[in-house]
């Protein structure tokens, strides 16, 4: 089940990167599970990883080993985390395997994982995994590598975009895995980008970052955080200008390409969530800052109360001030709170509006997506989330998940 989520459509060829996907059987079967992506010299990876205490072993070398890479290797299935000294063993290992392949160092391969978690990798079918992954790695096999690492998405997410710096046409192409255990405190699940943008790897982890900040750090399925997320900007180096500063026009350029098509991406992720019925924009304004804007915002959309009377498209507008009320808003004065579902107002000042008609909001709440805006009535500051429902099916996924 997926709200309204676009199909992958024609996948662009990054010059500089080779992309393969393999039935490896790490967990699954007779489907697509490891991914591997090689990269020629001088290419360049940045990356933003999970800030849990329990960051799995690939992600903790994953984040170490960005700037100079050659390869990265993802499989699905297992996250390899929660798995001590044997886990970063067995990452290592997979690196190493891969990097024997084609000639480079270890520490120029990054590893990913994603799955469930506490369980060690089946390092034979890591092994069967690559060697496959590497037969097939061709310009032209990005849409096998994201069908290779979903797990309980119910199809891939990516696409690709162009777009000029200085003259000179870039293209990039990306993908997103992730439906359940997503509040990013960074990015999502396995989310990764390839451009021909030429990058100094302090600008790829820099522009990571800001393209986090402003597309995977906005979505929230369930409130949770994973132990494996990561987002990582792979560029070969073989068009435009050599982008070494974040002060220059060149990676303003940049940055304004890629966001379209990383924001886009998030918003899939949304769609896409474990049982979701409802694609659902929390817009907050009238704040203080930006970070109270947020802060109102995530406390609804984590609401499970919330997130239930949007699964039953139930216009209890009480369950949404409750959500704001205990957001950790300092002096927040709900006579200058007002609400809105599209364009029927439920709330004026902190009461209901006297032109509320119940039916009007159940109408809205009953479409497949639109706008929960609040404006707190304190200040200039906006922002916005996007989240999704509750539903029968996201539990019964839940529950099912290991068996």
């Amino acid at each position: 089940m997926a709200v309204n989520l676009p199909s992958m459509g024609e996948l662009l060829p990054i010059e500089g990167i080779r992309v393969g996907a393999a039935e490896a059987g790490v967990r699954y079967r007779d489907r697509l599970d490891l991914a591997v992506w090689v990269l020629e010299e001088d290419s360049t990876v940045g990356g933003v990883f999970t800030q849990s205490a329990f960051r799995a072993p690939p992600v903790l070398l994953a984040a170490e080993r960005c700037g100079a890479a050659r390869a990265l290797v993802a499989n699905a299935g297992n996250a390899n985390a929660a798995t001590g000294e044997r886990g970063i063993a067995d990452a290592m290992a997979s690196c190493k395997y891969l990097a024997d392949a084609i000639g480079a160092a270890d520490t120029e391969v990054l590893p990913f994982s994603t799955g469930v978690i506490g369980e060690f990798l089946d390092m034979e079918a890591m092994r069967r995994g690559i060697d496959l992954a590497l037969n097939h790695a061709n310009a032209d096999g990005w849409a096998d590598a994201a069908r290779a690492i979903m797990t309980t998405d119910t199809e891939p997410k990516a696409l690709s975009g162009r777009f000029e710096i200085d003259g000179t046409q870039i293209t990039a192409t990306g993908m997103v895995k992730g439906s359940g255990m997503i509040r990013p405190d960074m990015a999502t699940m396995l989310a990764f980008l390839g451009t021909d943008a030429t990058i100094a790897p302090a600008v790829a982890n820099q522009l990571a970052r800001e393209l986090a900040e402003r597309s995977f750090n906005r979505l929230t399925i369930d409130g949770d955080t994973s132990t494996n997320d990561s987002f990582v900007i792979m560029a070969s180096g073989k068009a435009g200008p050599a982008i070494s500063s974040t002060d220059s026009s060149a990676y303003r350029d940049l940055l304004a390409g890629l966001e379209p098509m990383v924001v886009e991406l998030a918003e899939r992720t949304v769609r896409d969530g474990e049982g979701a019925t409802k694609f659902v924009t929390i817009e907050v304004n009238g704040g203080r800052d930006a970070a109270e804007c947020l802060d109102v915002a995530y406390t609804i959309a984590h609401s499970p109360l919330v997130k239930t009377a949007i699964f039953a498209g139930d216009p209890n507008w009480g369950r949404f001030c409750m959500a704001i009320g205990r957001a950790p808003v300092v002096d927040l004065d709900p006579s200058k709170v007002a609400l809105f579902l599209d364009e029927v107002q439920i709330a004026a000042d902190g009461l209901v509006a006297p032109t509320y008609e119940e039916p009007k909001a159940a109408a809205v709440m009953e479409r497949d997506e639109y706008v929960v805006r609040v404006e707190l009535g304190r200040g200039d500051a906006s922002e916005r989330v996007w989240t999704s429902d509750l539903s029968y099916e996201y539990v019964k996924i839940n529950a099912e998940y290991r068996t």
